[in-house]
């Protein structure tokens, strides 16, 4: 034992001597005259300028300055996350709020140099991919979280009330378009894009935030709690397909490839729902392994995401479709949310709200003109939502204070609006001030859902008192 112990340290050190020698050898060789002067440069001259210019240098290195932007934004998106919920709103307010400090509304404006050393212009296109990743596998969990089964047995309140939702602030917001167009609309820009896009930014409503405030107060097993969360989805459903619809106008810019564009994403959403959906199903209950199911439901998203793509209906409503179709048998769809659920939530989605809040500038409403077309913007989106979807939800049966509790929760815009508003911006739809205040506007709506809640609640209590 002892000699097979001193042959260790015997074998390391003949060969490190050996390597020694090689080094010291190749010290003294030229390097050949045919290198080009360019190639040359590109040679180390020699020791670097110090250990700070290093490091420096090292920090400004793309994959490093990535990681330290994703650790940035968690500990920030943590923070304001934690200080939402002790407000008792959702974390996801915080998230957001988060992702305006760290942009150019609060961070840029306080220490610029400092903003511009952390996010530079040239960071931006990373920090943009990896947040439509998140986002993929967000609406990829949103798909399967809907039950299209509570929305076929509550379709006739539920739909109703959803597409009435839907209407009327779509209406509204074509409405306000019209208004707009002249003053705020980009260069270039028709009036058909930029209406359609804020009819249907004024009627989008957040399920996932709207399922958890839901959860949150204990109403998931009441006829409110259900009926709240059957709308959302109905609501979802219905607002991406027309997303889908307008964002097709909007890139084939003509009537004749809008109309192609359309009749190609009805063929992808039928071949989806009745040749995919079957055979997905049918082939999840031979495989036995999870691993394989989890790779194959993967596969079926990034193809739903890449032709959703390639006929020009974004990759999020195609994520959202893969998400759809996933079967309900077994436990596929567990597996699939926890796989990606902690990925996208905890890490990629507080990304998108940074990058977000990185293109929304507040400071650009430095005028009282531009604070009062914010304060008709919201006039319009709360009346249109929280009005259609109460006075609805009453016309058909439901007593005023699930009523109004209904118009509440619909209202709710949160992280559904940003994903919108962010389609718009990069398709060059929605100026910086108008998406300024948008943003602003789906953040007020979203924050203003619990205390609506809280209000209602307390005045009926009190009148069931009074009674």
């Amino acid at each position: 034992m002892k000699k097979k112990h001193l042959l260790y340290p015997f074998v390391i050190g003949v060969f490190a001597v050996l390597i020694w020698l090689i080094i010291r050898q190749g010290e003294r060789l030229e390097p050949s005259a045919s290198l080009s002067p360019a190639a040359a440069a590109e040679v180390p001259a020699g020791p670097a300028a110090g250990v700070l210019a290093d490091l420096l240098q090292h920090f400004q290195h793309p994959l490093s300055l990535l990681l330290f932007q994703i650790i940035l934004i968690l500990c920030v998106s943590r923070l304001f996350g934690y200080a939402a919920r002790i407000v008792r709103q959702p974390a996801v307010v915080g998230e957001i709020v988060a992702g305006i400090v760290l942009g150019p509304s609060l961070f840029g404006l306080l220490w610029p140099e400092g903003m511009q050393a952390v996010f530079p212009k040239a960071s931006l296109p990373n920090l943009q991919f990896l947040s439509q990743i998140g986002l993929a596998f967000f609406m990829f969990i949103v798909g399967m979280e809907l039950d299209i089964a509570r929305i076929r047995q509550k379709a006739q309140d539920a739909v109703m009330i959803s597409h009435a939702s839907i209407v009327i602030p779509f209406f509204l917001g074509v409405s306000l378009a019209y208004f707009l167009y002249p003053a705020y609309a980009p260069a270039g820009v028709g009036f058909l894009s930029f209406a359609l896009f804020m009819g249907i930014a004024m009627s989008i409503t957040a399920f996932p935030v709207l399922a958890r405030i839901v959860q949150e107060r204990g109403l998931t097993g009441t006829p409110l709690g259900a009926m709240a969360i059957t709308c959302a989805a109905a609501d979802d459903i219905t607002a991406w397909c027309i997303l889908a619809v307008v964002v097709a106008i909007v890139k084939a810019g003509g009537l004749a490839s809008a109309i192609i564009t359309i009749l190609l994403a009805a063929v992808f959403v039928a071949a989806m729902l009745m040749v995919v959906k079957p055979w997905l199903a049918r082939r999840m209950e031979r495989l036995q392994d999870n691993k394989k199911k989890v790779a194959l439901g993967f596969f079926v998203l990034l193809i739903a995401g890449y032709v959703a793509e390639v006929i020009g209906i974004h990759l999020l409503f195609g994520a959202f479709l893969a998400g759809v179709i996933m079967p309900l048998n077994g436990t596929i769809r567990e597996v699939l949310t926890d796989k990606l659920e902690d990925v996208s939530v905890v890490i990629l989605l507080p990304v998108f709200f940074v990058f977000t809040g990185l293109r929304t500038q507040i400071g650009l409403l430095n005028e009282g003109a531009l604070w009062a077309v914010f304060g008709v913007i919201m006039l319009v989106a709360v009346g249109g939502k929280f009005g259609g979807s109460a006075l609805t939800a009453r016309i058909m049966g439901q007593p005023w204070h699930d009523a109004l509790s209904i118009g509440a929760l619909m209202n709710t815009r949160g992280l559904m609006e940003l994903v919108v508003l962010n389609i718009g911006y990069d398709l060059g739809i929605l100026t910086p001030q108008v998406f300024a205040m948008l943003v602003l506007m789906a953040l007020a709506t979203t924050f203003m859902t619990g205390p609506l809640l809280d209000a209602l609640n307390h005045n009926f209590a009190k009148k069931m008192r009074t009674a």
